[in-house]
């Protein structure tokens, strides 16, 4: 049974800041952790909405590529759309195979590490990094580019919306992942509806003899001249492109313990049900467009009779909306207005990868800890931060230009799709090497799971040679510096922690030496702070304690000294020259002849530290203590106790004063806290 929440811990949780409360919500507790796990129908928009956002550019991708060599060469887009199909069919099949022998959240990153060596698992964890950084940019440049298109009047302004967008995506996550669902998940079940409603009204009027005509279908096309060789190179190009509509499909396996119980079962289904919806409206859209006769030129000037300097080019799904339900309809205007929200909300799914993704690293030791801490709404907020900080910045640095951005896409995902696929093969080969001859059901499942996984890979690593060869010189080869670097830094980080592991580690050469136990009190002037560091002293039974006072001045000094005989203080005070007006190097250069005199006693050094409310007193206090701490911290045999004395403008943060000086309670006295000039601080 999990412990109550006692309430104390519930006043702590009160004390949040307000401004923290107002934007993130309430802080929950673990044991909330379950009702924040996810059904299959709040899970689909969560972590499909990168697949199936990619609906809405990828045929435009597809038929914008061909269209280079004329209108001629839009022959073969149906069976450049069927290749993507039967592509996206094998890898969701490979996936599902994945999610359940793999259900721990780590995904491809953890099946090439189990089975291709720690190299292979730290360039998929690099990849799939990179890859959710640039989905977050590309999925909000492109939002931005159909706003933009809407409100031509905003374009100036594309990089500040854009980065706005990625801070209000950042909020709603870090507000939890049950809330995150719930906000999304009515845009994209929209999204959905209305273009599969779309797509069946198209159909059902072209079967009637009633096709939609778009717009584009009137203009003629300047196709450019091209070698026998460079129609295979542009089929190939446009096959790339098309292969957009597979990004996002590992978000599932990389999210698995987000599911609710039975976490295999269900992650299973949600992503084979996105499959299917993805594989229904890609190939639903490429066949519409076709029948409507779209042309979407990668230059706009190169379609003949377009009016390229005064007229934007709709997009593909414009187009389509705008043949079949008509231009100005409301249906049109729900289906752009759905395609916007998808768009924007695609980076979703990279803020529920990564801080997953993050975790598991970190519990690898590949990352910092710091990524494997949840925040007060039970979600993995550092990551989420993280995230998004950095798509902000590729934001900023490509100015939120989709046409750039979308060079450097898809790279990374099917770095980690390859690489994920050939450690799935080398996992069911080793399974059937292990089972027995006997377990012939098991035996089938495996080999199953090897001819899916190795189909997954022969078609994942072709893709990948085929997308590296197309988009290299256009800019992902910034996606392949970008991995082995991070690769890099991730090798770094796991070997700091093994050597400090190795370091800390308990053996029995451990032995406990230290004789004698004394306590130091700095003192910088006789203050209520340093009155109530005695008394903490004291209270503790040292075998020995005194104070120490670092004289910067004679006069300081004095005062000191006398103060200390007129209060009768009840330990001895320690006067330290320190004509360099240094405070930590006198007070070690002591601690250290005491200790070789005395033996290897065990020194505490009491600290006095206020503590304020105000974010700007910091900038009136020279937080000497903390520095000195920081300092004696290097010295062999000491440790630090910083006693706290709360300021009366610390109640803003606490909601309460500091406690009374030893004996006021008893002595019936009421103190005036907080007293303390502020001329000479702590020490």
């Amino acid at each position: 049974m999990s412990p109550a929440v006692t309430d104390d811990e519930r006043v702590g949780a009160d004390e949040a800041p307000i401004a923290k409360r107002i934007l993130i919500g309430e802080p929950l507790t673990s044991e909330e952790l379950e009702g924040q796990l996810l059904p299959k129908k709040m899970a689909l928009p969560i972590f499909a909405s990168d697949a199936l956002s990619s609906v809405a550019y990828a045929p435009q991708e597809l038929l914008m590529i061909l269209l280079i060599g004329g209108t001629a060469f839009l022959a073969f887009s149906p069976w450049v759309a069927a290749a993507v199909v039967a592509l996206l069919i094998v890898v969701v099949l490979s996936y599902r195979q994945l999610i359940k022998a793999y259900p721990s959240g780590g995904g491809d990153y953890e099946v090439a590490r189990t089975n291709l060596g720690e190299k292979a698992g730290v360039i998929v964890a690099a990849a799939l990094l990179v890859d959710y950084i640039l989905t977050v940019a590309v999925s909000v440049a492109s939002g931005v580019d159909n706003i933009i298109s809407a409100l031509p009047g905003l374009a100036a302004w594309r990089v500040e919306l854009a980065v706005g967008f990625v801070i209000l995506i950042i909020l709603v996550n870090l507000r939890g992942v049950r809330e995150a669902s719930t906000a999304f998940a009515i845009p994209t079940y929209l999204f959905i509806g209305s273009v599969l409603l779309m797509i069946v009204v198209g159909l059902i009027r072209w079967s009637l003899g009633d096709p939609p005509t778009a717009s584009s279908a009137q203009y003629a096309v300047q196709a450019q001249d091209i070698s026998q060789a460079a129609v295979f190179l542009l089929i190939l190009r446009a096959f790339s492109s098309g292969c957009s509509a597979l990004t996002g499909v590992e978000a599932v396996s990389n999210g698995v313990p987000a599911f609710r119980r039975p976490k295999v079962k269900n992650a299973q289904t949600t992503l084979v049900l996105m499959g299917s919806i993805a594989i229904l409206m890609f190939a639903g859209l490429t066949l519409l467009a076709l029948v409507a006769g779209v042309h979407y030129s990668e230059n706009p000037c190169h379609l003949v009779g377009f009016d390229c300097k005064n007229a934007i080019q709709p997009s593909l799904m414009a187009q389509v909306a705008a043949a079949t339900f008509g231009e100005g309809s409301i249906a049109f205007f729900v289906i752009q207005a759905a395609t916007a929200c998808v768009l924007l909300l695609a980076a979703n799914t990279a803020f529920n990868g990564f801080p997953l993704l993050g975790s598991v690293l970190a519990r690898d030791g590949y990352a910092p800890k710091a990524l494997n801490t949840r925040g007060d709404r039970l979600v993995y907020s550092n990551g989420m931060i993280i995230l998004g900080l950095a798509a902000i910045a590729v934001l900023i640095v490509f100015q939120a230009r989709l046409t750039t951005l979308i060079q450097l896409y898809i790279i990374g995902v099917f770095v980690s799709f390859s690489l994920g696929q050939l450690g799935m093969v080398k996992h069911w080969r080793r399974e059937l090497r292990l089972l027995p001859k006997r377990a012939v059901g098991e035996r089938r499942a495996a080999m199953t799971g090897l001819f899916i996984n190795s189909l997954g890979a022969t078609f994942t690593i072709v893709v990948l040679v085929i997308v590296t060869v197309t988009k290299f010189t256009h800019g992902a080869w910034l996606v392949f510096l970008a991995i082995p670097v991070l690769s890099f830094l991730m090798v770094g980080v796991h070997r700091y922690y093994r050597d400090v592991e190795h370091e800390i580690t308990m053996d029995d050469d451990v032995h406990f030496g230290a004789t004698g136990d004394v306590a130091i009190v700095l003192v910088g002037k006789l203050q209520k702070p340093v009155a109530k560091a005695i008394d903490y002293a004291l209270a503790a039974k040292h075998d020995k304690t005194l104070a120490v006072h670092i004289a910067v001045s004679a006069d300081d000094a004095r005062t000191v000294q006398e103060e200390w005989e007129y209060h009768r203080m009840p330990i001895p005070l320690l006067v330290i020259e320190s004509p360099y007006r240094q405070y930590a190097t006198p007070l070690a250069q002591f601690i250290t002849e005491y200790r070789q005199k005395h033996g290897s006693s065990v020194v505490t050094v009491y600290l006095p530290q206020y503590i304020v409310g105000h974010w700007w007193e910091t900038f009136l206090h020279n937080r000497r203590a903390r520095r000195i701490a920081q300092q004696l911290m290097l010295v062999h045999g000491v440790q630090i106790t910083l006693v706290p004395w709360l300021l009366d403008s610390s109640e803003v943060i606490y909601g309460r004063r500091s406690r009374p000086m030893p004996g006021d309670d008893r002595a019936g006295r009421i103190s005036s806290y907080g007293l303390v000039s502020h001329t000479d601080d702590e020490a």
